[in-house]
């Protein structure tokens, strides 16, 4: 059967340990598939137990289930995964949630959750692999950010906030982790057409719309965005640290 990542192979992939957070659907299992096709030894974390599993059993992958706003529960998958894989050489921080609340009606509570969704498991995963892959010599940290800031989109003042906020963390942990050999990067994705959007939020004038704003006149898939992510995670990005890689068709040139 061909698979969508068969047209290029990064060697030093293979038997790599992979750790992928949110890795149960979307982008995430996008990501399980496409370093499973590269033979790296991968592992996910995600509170979906059926699709998890499904995904587990069907690419040989390894799925803890854990909720990524128990921190505790977080570093004990790292350490379990670490345990299990001897040690984690690429960490992708791919969990989130793109949730709309209008401006009036966001509470604190709701304020700090959406953060937490999108931001703080971001930083205590990379601080969790961090250690290790310093011991190692080396290793690489994918976090994910969105376009969503660039473009100031109204109803998403605490995802974007958080999204933001990972621009920065990456700069910031790719300077203090480099000297370790530790490479830090980001992708920005657009407008990426996942079964999510399909069932909450898109409809014939909103695709049309995403083209039309778009530089490349094609809807974009998870599987671009994995593609970025098995970049990153190999060493023919070896010279990459502290960037956004924009995955968006050229969305963010209006």
């Amino acid at each position: 059967m061909t698979s969508p990542y068969d047209t290029v192979r990064y060697r030093s992939l293979e038997g790599r340990s992979v750790l992928i957070t949110g890795g149960a659907s979307g982008l995430g299992a996008a990501m399980v598939e496409a370093f499973v096709q590269q033979s790296a030894k991968v592992a996910f974390l995600d509170v979906d137990v059926a699709s998890g599993s499904a995904l587990a059993a069907r690419t040989g992958a390894r799925f803890i289930e854990c909720d990524l706003l128990d921190i505790d529960a977080l570093r004990a998958a790292v350490a379990a995964v670490e345990a299990a894989h001897d040690g984690i050489g690429v960490l992708v921080n791919n969990a989130g949630k793109d949730d709309r609340q209008a401006l009036a009606t966001i509470e604190p509570a709701d304020w700090r959750r959406l953060l937490a969704f999108n931001l703080d498991h971001q930083f205590f995963a990379s601080q969790a692999v961090s250690g290790r892959m310093a011991e190692r010599g080396g290793g690489s940290i994918v976090m994910l950010g969105s376009v969503s800031w660039m473009r100031g989109r109204p109803g998403m003042a605490g995802y974007s906030t958080a999204k933001a906020a990972i621009n920065g963390l990456t700069r910031t942990l790719a300077r203090e982790l480099g000297p370790a050999g530790v490479r830090v990067n980001c992708i920005v994705p657009g407008a990426i057409l996942t079964e999510r959007q399909r069932t909450l939020w898109l409809t014939p004038q909103l695709d049309a719309e995403f083209i039309a704003l778009q530089a490349l006149k094609f809807r974009l898939t998870a599987q671009h965005v994995a593609r970025m992510a098995l970049f990153l995670g190999s060493d023919e990005s070896g010279g990459c640290t502290g960037a956004n890689f924009v995955v968006d068709a050229g969305l963010t040139q209006n």
